[in-house]
C-alpha cells in the first residue's frame, strides 16, 4: 500500500546515519555526536575517583530520550513496510509510564508528526504529571497498577489498542539492547571499576549488562564503538539501585510488579560465574536516607537530577564501607524529566 504524502515526508525526515558506526552516530537526532552525553569528575566525601555520566542534558532531561529515538526508528521501519505493501496502516504504540518515558517518546513523536502515544498510568499518578502528558498529546488511560501483573495483551486492551504495539514489554520489537546500546558503549569506554545504575523497569541495567556479556564472550570481533580492552569489562562491577518502598522519593524506581525485566539475580550470578562481569555485580535496595545524602552531594556538584536519577550515587554512599576508595566509580545520572514550559501550570 502506497504511503500518503504526509507519511512519505515523515519517512524522509527520519535519518539514521548508522546503527553502530562511532563516526556516524544517530543520537541526538538534531545534532548527532558521540559520546552523546558528557562524563565529568565529581567530588564525593570519602572517595577520590568518582565520575558522573550526565543524561540530564538530553532533550527532555533523561536517558529515556534514547529509547524514544529508537521508537522513531521503529516507525521508520514500519513506514518502509507499509510502502512495500507488507502492512496496511501504521500501528499505534502503548506504554506503561510514570511520566518520563511517555514524555520523551511523545515529544519525539510530535517532532516527527507520528501518531500520538497511548499511555497507561497508575490512578495515583500526580495530577501535574497527568496534565503534562495530556497537554503534549498523550492519550491517557488510568488503572490500579498495584493489583496485578499486566501482560502485553492487557496493556493493549486497556489502552484500546488491540492491534497496536506495547513498547513497555513487547519482545517483538527485538532485543531491548538497542534502546541503550550507544549509551552502554559510552559507559564501557570510561573503564570504571564500579558502575552504579538506577534500576526502575530494569531495561537500562539489562541493556548494559547484556552488552557487557556479549563483548566479554567475544574473543575476536568487537563492536567498533568499544574503545577499551574487552578484558576490563570482565572485572567491572555493575550495581543496580532500586527500591521496594511505595512511599519512596525515587518514585520512578518503585513498582509493585516488574513483569518486563528479562532476567533475575540468578542470571546475573551466572554471568559472574562465567567470568563475564565483575563479581560484585547485583541489584540492591537503597535506603531513603542515602537518597537525601545523594541529592545534597549532587547539588554541591551542580548536577541536575531527581532522586530516581541519582539513585546510583545513593547506593554508592550506602555501601561505602565495602568499596575500595581509590578505584574508579562511575555514577549514571539518568536525569530529571523536563516537560515543555507551556504544559506547566
Amino acid at each position: 500500500m502506497a504511503l500518503t504524502e504526509i507519511e512519505e515526508n515523515i519517512l524522509k525526515s527520519i535519518k539514521v546515519p548508522s546503527e553502530d558506526q562511532p563516526d556516524k552516530p544517530e543520537f541526538p537526532p538534531d545534532n548527532p555526536h558521540w559520546p552523546s552525553t558528557p562524563t565529568k569528575k565529581i567530588s564525593v566525601p570519602g572517595f577520590n575517583n568518582v565520575y558522573l555520566k550526565d543524561e540530564s542534558v538530553n532533550p527532555t532531561g533523561t536517558h529515556k530520550d534514547r529509547m524514544a529515538w529508537e521508537m522513531v526508528v521503529t516507525y521508520k521501519r514500519l513506514l518502509e513496510s507499509k510502502k512495500a505493501g507488507r502492512i496496511e496502516e501504521l500501528p499505534r504504540m502503548s506504554i506503561i509510564s510514570s511520566g518520563s518515558a511517555a514524555n520523551a517518546v511523545q515529544q519525539m513523536f510530535k517532532k516527527y508528526n507520528l501518531p500520538n502515544l497511548k499511555v497507561l498510568i497508575d490512578y495515583r499518578t500526580k495530577k501535574e504529571i497527568k496534565n503534562g502528558l495530556e497537554k503534549i498529546g498523550c492519550e491517557i488511560y488510568e488503572t490500579d497498577l498495584s493489583k496485578s501483573v499486566l501482560s502485553t495483551n492487557d496493556i493493549l486492551e486497556i489502552t484500546n489498542n488491540i492491534n497496536g504495539i506495547d513498547i513497555t514489554s513487547d519482545i517483538s520489537l527485538g532485543p531491548f539492547d538497542v534502546f541503550y546500546d550507544w549509551m552502554s558503549y559510552e559507559i564501557f569506554n570510561e573503564t570504571a571499576d564500579y558502575v552504579f545504575i538506577p534500576y526502575g523497569t530494569g531495561n537500562l541495567y539489562e541493556n548494559i549488562v547484556n552488552i557487557a556479556v556479549k563483548e566479554a564472550k567475544n574473543l575476536f570481533f568487537h563492536d567498533k564503538r568499544l574503545k577499551t580492552d574487552p578484558k576490563h569489562i570482565k572485572n567491572c562491577n555493575f550495581l543496580g539501585a532500586t527500591t521496594n518502598n511505595p512511599n519512596t522519593k525515587a518514585d520512578k524506581l518503585y513498582s509493585p510488579h516488574r513483569p518486563f525485566v528479562h532476567f533475575d539475580t540468578r542470571w546475573i550470578k551466572l554471568a559472574i560465574q562465567k567470568g563475564y562481569i565483575g563479581a560484585e555485580s547485583n541489584v540492591f535496595i537503597i535506603q531513603e536516607i542515602y537518597l537525601d545524602k545523594a541529592m545534597e552531594i549532587a547539588r554541591g556538584n551542580r548536577v541536575d537530577c531527581e532522586p530516581s536519577g541519582i539513585a546510583g550515587l545513593a547506593l554508592m554512599l550506602q555501601i561505602e564501607d565495602k568499596l575500595p576508595k581509590d578505584r574508579k566509580m562511575l555514577i549514571i545520572n539518568t536525569g530529571k524529566t523536563i516537560f515543555p514550559e507551556r504544559t506547566i501550570n
